[in-house]
């Protein structure tokens, strides 16, 4: 009997130990901080811009303490997730990544990472967040505040957009460094080329080039390109559009201070038609049959009103507190 207790006994410790043994091998490893920086110091010089799932991301970013900043852009880049909008904000994010990354001001005190929905849809719960994208820094001590949230809809997501709010938050100024583009240099030689090829076919017949409406067209298309920002769009490279807080699609910037690039060609449509109005009010003052004239003159005058409202309208929505509208506003 008592070598039957003495029997039961040891059983009983050895499920003790062998239960607290799997508890101790299911429990996760919390690495210390000397081991997370490590850790994202090779990760780091490996891809400028980190990619965290959920359990990365309560490692390395909610996980304390930490002597680093986190700059994380949560976006949803798959196509069935229909996000317009996110592939060109991922692309300008990688851009500031990449610039931090080569930048002299590089260190282990900050660092760039990303949160795909698809992959870590539990993050977006925990920071209960319903929209894409949307960029956090996340302060070495201390919770996130409203002010470390970006306001993407008031600048926009462009990298130097995205670099001012990083120099605002952790007072580290990166300097953006955009991937060289040929496409405009092709293009040119291309445009040189073909109007060379042109000439030297039409050599014998140059007549076309006094011709007086030929070069004015030419000069309003390079006016309706100039007014409409295009040269912005070349220096700036801003997103073709942006997400409104309801979720939609915004074509007109909300500030004075950007613009979108689809935006560009609006103004330049309603400055085409404005000045379509203009000239048909112009000619109906020539000598023409009496009908044709007014029909101008009515047509011109509807162009003029309509789209002159149209561009007024836009510029009021950019320009916060201008009082005056006309038929639309």
């Amino acid at each position: 009997m008592k070598l039957l207790r003495h029997t039961l006994c040891g059983a009983l410790v050895l499920l003790a130990a062998c239960v607290f043994y799997t508890a101790a091998q299911a429990k996760p490893k919390t690495l210390s901080l000397s081991e997370r920086v490590q850790n994202l110091v090779e990760m780091n010089q490996k891809k400028p811009l980190l990619r965290f799932n959920g359990p990365k991301f309560r490692e390395y970013v909610k996980n304390t303490p930490r002597n680093y900043s986190m700059i994380v852009m949560l976006t949803a880049l798959a196509p069935s997730r229909q996000c317009q909008i996110c592939r060109h904000a991922h692309d300008e994010f990688t851009i500031v990544a990449n610039s931090y990354r080569f930048s002299p001001v590089y260190s282990n005190k900050m660092f760039f990472a990303m949160v795909d929905f698809d992959e870590g849809s539990e993050v977006f719960q925990l920071l209960r967040l319903n929209t894409a994208p949307v960029f956090m820094h996340f302060p070495a001590k201390g919770k996130p505040k409203a002010a470390d949230t970006m306001d993407i809809h008031r600048v926009g997501f462009a990298a130097d957009s995205i670099a001012k709010f990083v120099a605002e938050r952790t007072d580290i100024t990166i300097r953006i460094f955009r991937p060289p583009n040929y496409s405009g240099t092709v293009a040119m030689i291309t445009l040189v080329a073909l109007a060379g090829s042109f000439l030297y076919i039409r050599r014998n017949n140059l007549e076309f080039l006094y011709n007086k409406n030929l070069w004015g067209a030419i000069a309003v298309f390079f006016c309706f390109a100039m007014i409409s920002g295009q040269m912005w769009n070349h220096i700036r490279g801003p997103p073709l559009v942006h997400k409104t807080q309801n979720g939609g699609v915004a074509y007109i910037h909300g500030s004075s201070q950007g613009q979108l690039v689809v935006e560009t060609y609006i103004v330049m449509f309603l400055n085409a038609m404005i000045v379509l109005g203009m000239i048909l009010l112009i000619e109906s003052g020539t000598s023409k049959g009496h009908n044709k004239n007014r029909i101008m003159a009515m047509v011109g005058l509807v162009l003029l009103t309509v789209f002159f409202s149209f561009l007024l309208s836009v510029f009021r929505s950019k320009a916060q507190g201008y009082p005056y509208s006309f038929l639309f506003k």
